[in-house]
Formats: C-alpha cells, structure tokens, sequence
C-alpha cells in the first residue's frame, strides 16, 4: 500500500496502529450475535464499523478521489460501496481483514490525526453499545480531542464548540475560551465527533450550549460515518 506524508509523525501512527490492535483483541471473543449488534454510527452494525475501519485504511488520496467521483461526491454512496467491499463472507473474516491492516500508514491526506481519530470514535461505536470495557489511551484521544478542537474535518467539531471553553477532567487536554464544558477526554473527543450518548459525562456552564449544538447537528444530518 502507498503511504501518505505523515504529518503527524511516527508517534500518531504508532497511537493508530495500538488502538487498532486494541480494537481487535476486544472484537476477538464476540458473538454473532453480537457482530450484528446496533453502534452508535447510524444504522451501521459492528460488522459494518468494523469494515469500515478497514476500508478506511485502504486507501490513498487517488482511489479516494476516484471513489468520490464514482459516487459523484456524495458520501454516503462513497462510505456503502467501499464497507460493502470489506466486508467479509463471515464476522471471522471481516476481522482477519481488519487485522491485517492494523500496522497501514494508507490514507486519503496527510492529516495523521483525523485518521486517529476514526479509529478511536469508531471503536467506542462499536464498545459503547456492547458494553466493552476497553477504552482508547490517553495520548490517543489528547491527540483527537486537540485535532477536532483545532478545526472542522469531517464533522462541525470545531464549529460546535465556538465560544466555548473545553478543559478534560483526566488530561492535559483544554482548548478555546468561553463558557467552561468540563469531562472526561473520551466524552469530550465523542460529543465533538458528534455522539449524543456521552452528552450526560460533560458538565459545567457551557455544557447545555455544547449539548443544544450537538443534539440540533445530529437531528439535521443524522449520525456521522
């Protein structure tokens, strides 16, 4: 597979590659009943995050944009076509895909980041619903949490938090000014990805503003993927 420039350094992709590992160790026991279990990311199974996840890390800004054409830019058909073409004939086989893309540095940019951060939200999709314990690392979710903070990718993450202060209960994490929302770092890097189930960790004056943001960007465009 190509490698993009990575803008991050080899630490963030040494933060993606652990938490897919970790991801993978998680999903290694499960059920198949439980790979068809609902997630957090719309009507998406954990089979379907899953492969998603793999797609992700499949491929470079070439077939991306080729991809994107294909579906005349219009990411839903781009994100549908290209699980569908991960996913395995069994959750067994799914995994083993996943797996063997854990160590890949392919990606459409050079925003190490934003792909850390996929992996890290998409995990918690999938463990919030299952009820796993395993939890991305603290590095891990500073480094999304300050990304997403930092500027609109993929999601309105900055945009939701304008005018507010965001400061992480069990990290060094804080960014912008305002009205204080204070939480753990998980819940901060999920409510700024756009997950309304871990709205009711964060706290503090700015909290409802963040919350009434959230709730109103989910009701418009539905469940980021």
């Amino acid at each position: 597979m190509a490698e993009v420039e990575n803008s991050g350094g080899d630490s963030l992709w040494a933060l993606v590659h652990a938490e897919r590992a970790s991801l993978a160790g998680d999903l290694a026991a499960l059920t198949d009943e439980q790979w068809q279990h609902g997630t957090l990311c719309g009507d998406w199974t954990v089979e379907q995050v899953l492969a998603h996840l793999t797609a992700a890390a499949s491929i470079n800004q070439r077939q991306w944009l080729r991809s994107m054409v294909a579906a005349r830019f219009r990411a839903d058909a781009h994100n549908q076509r290209r699980l569908a073409d991960h996913m395995g004939r069994t959750p067994a086989e799914t995994l083993q895909r996943f797996t063997a893309i854990i160590g890949s540095t392919t990606a459409p940019s050079a925003h190490t980041a934003a792909y850390l951060g996929e992996v890290v939200v998409h995990a918690q999709d999938i463990r919030q619903p299952l009820g796993l314990d395993g939890t991305p690392s603290v590095q891990a979710l500073t480094a999304v949490a300050e990304f997403f903070a930092s500027r609109d990718f993929t999601v309105p993450s900055r945009s939701n938090c304008e005018g507010l202060q965001l400061r992480a209960a069990d990290s060094r994490f804080t960014a912008g000014y305002g009205l204080l929302v204070t939480g753990p770092t998980i819940a901060l890097v999920m409510t700024m990805a756009g997950r309304t189930a871990y709205l009711g960790e964060l706290s503090g004056p700015g909290a409802p503003t963040l919350r009434a943001r959230i709730q109103h960007s989910v009701g418009s465009v539905g469940a980021d993927k």
